[in-house]
Parts: C-alpha cells; structure tokens; sequence
C-alpha cells in the first residue's frame, strides 16, 4: 500500500512539480490483476484500484491497518469505472454492478472479493457504526444538473453515499459528468476545512488530461491528471480543473460530517 502522509499548506507552497505530484496525484491505481492501494493520513481516506482481468480478486487488508479484514474497521464504497460488467462478492452474496454503479460495503464485513471484465475504484474511511451493504444504481442516483453553456461547464451530478441517500457513517461519494461541450467542473470552487475529499477522474482516454488546480485559493499550483488517476484535496486546498474534452470524476468525501453544502466558496476573482 502507497502512503501519503498529511502536508502543511506552507510547506505545499514550495513544492516542485514532481514532489507536489508524489504527494498528492495518485497515478498508477489500475492495473490488471491487481488490488492496488493508497492511504492518505487526511482523514485516514483509502483509495484503490481492482481490475479482476480474468481471474476473480481478493480484496486483502494491508498490514499497515492491522487488521484482520480490510473492513474490520473501515466503509467502503466500490464503483465500476469501466466499460463492462462486474461482480462484487461481500460475505458470500454477489452484487452486479454496471457503469458508474456503486456498492456500499458496511463495516464489519469479512470478505469482499472482485470478478468481471471491468475496472472498480474503491474509496473506505474508517468507521464504528455498521450500516448495511447496499447497491446503488447509476439510473436511481439522485441527480443534479449544474452549469451553463456560457460557462463550459454544462454537468450532471449524481448522488449516491450520503446523507439522504445510502446510508454510510462518514462517507459521501458521487459522479459527475461532464456535457460534450464543457470541461470545467467545480467553478467557482471551494474548500471544506472539515473533510478531505479525492476526485478520481475517468472517460478522458488515452490521450486525454484534466489541468486540475489545487492548493491555497491565493497560491494555486496545476497539476495535468490522465485517465484513471486521483488527486487527494486536503481540507486547505480547492480542488477543480478543466479537461481537454468532456470526462467523468468521482468525488468522495470524508471528514467531520456529511452536509454536502458544508462548503467555504472561493470567489473566481480571488484565485491567484
């Protein structure tokens, strides 16, 4: 399992281009027939990758949790990234999960395992309170659409771990997608100084690149993010970008609640 331990804002300030993408851009989550891992000590938030490439995938705990279940004392969401169908198995039940669809996987659960021709991201945080498995499909998320064509930035977003949705005890996950026409996506922006939140953006292809500002509103640093990578957002940093061409990002959140409106908007004339 990767690590990426907390970073000060001042101390983000001086980063390089190459050491402020080893802190906080996640590149190489998918590869097939592999589980692989990354742990940010913001809000102690998992991110992973599984990608079953013909042969089913153990979801196994690493040891830097010391645990004796990867779930033991974690949630976790799974969501299918890819093109094809795939099958979560948690205890013995299999769920089917087509594009963009999400599983809730409840604390406490001893098994989750991964079969199918597809990709699934998988976000945990750690939690107390056993909330039941539960799938949510992409045509039954509770949809917002946001944007305008003036502003390029014409988006649905879909809710589907939250507050008034599948229950969780600190996790918030959604998808939003971006209109053929758009690329910006969060703007204006904003910060949440009580809850980390990672986007990992997808449907951009081989080629494709989201130019994603992050940092301080008054000293924001690019990061150039491809198909099937991560940014992690500490609570100091604002988190959007603009891409090449229209794309998807799921965004999750984790923190001191769960109001998806608990938002420090940033005024576009103030970003420097």
């Amino acid at each position: 399992m990767d690590i990426r331990h907390s970073t000060h804002p001042d101390d983000a300030a001086r980063l390089d281009p190459e050491e402020l993408r080893a802190r906080f851009l996640v590149e190489d989550l998918f590869a097939p027939g592999e589980v692989r891992l990354t742990l940010t000590h913001d809000d102690r938030i998992v991110i992973g990758g599984a990608v079953p490439d013909g042969a089913p995938l153990t979801l196994e705990p690493p040891a830097e949790l010391r645990t004796a279940t990867f779930c033991a004392r974690r949630e976790l969401a799974v969501v299918n990234v890819g093109d094809g169908a795939g099958t979560v198995t948690v205890d013995g039940s299999a769920f089917d999960l087509g594009h963009h669809d999400v599983l809730y996987v409840g604390v406490g659960a001893s098994s989750v395992a991964f079969a199918g021709d597809t990709r699934f991201y998988l976000v945990s945080a750690p939690a107390g309170a056993r909330h039941p498995t539960t799938l949510a499909r992409a045509a039954d998320a509770e949809t917002l659409h946001l944007g305008e064509p003036a502003a390029s930035n014409v988006r649905s977003l879909r809710r589907y771990v939250h507050a008034g949705g599948v229950a969780s005890e600190r996790l918030v996950l959604g998808i939003t997608t971006l209109e053929p026409g758009s690329v910006w996506n969060t703007m204006p922006p904003h910060t949440h100084d009580r809850r980390t939140e990672v986007y990992l953006y997808t449907g951009l292809g081989a080629e494709g690149r989201v130019i994603h500002l992050c940092g301080r509103p008054d000293e924001l640093r690019t990061l150039v993010v491809g198909d099937g990578q991560a940014v992690v957002s500490p609570p100091w940093s604002v988190h959007t970008g603009a891409g090449t061409a229209a794309y998807s990002f799921v965004w999750a959140m984790a923190g001191e609640n769960q109001a998806f409106d608990d938002m420090d908007a940033v005024a576009v004339a103030d970003l420097r």
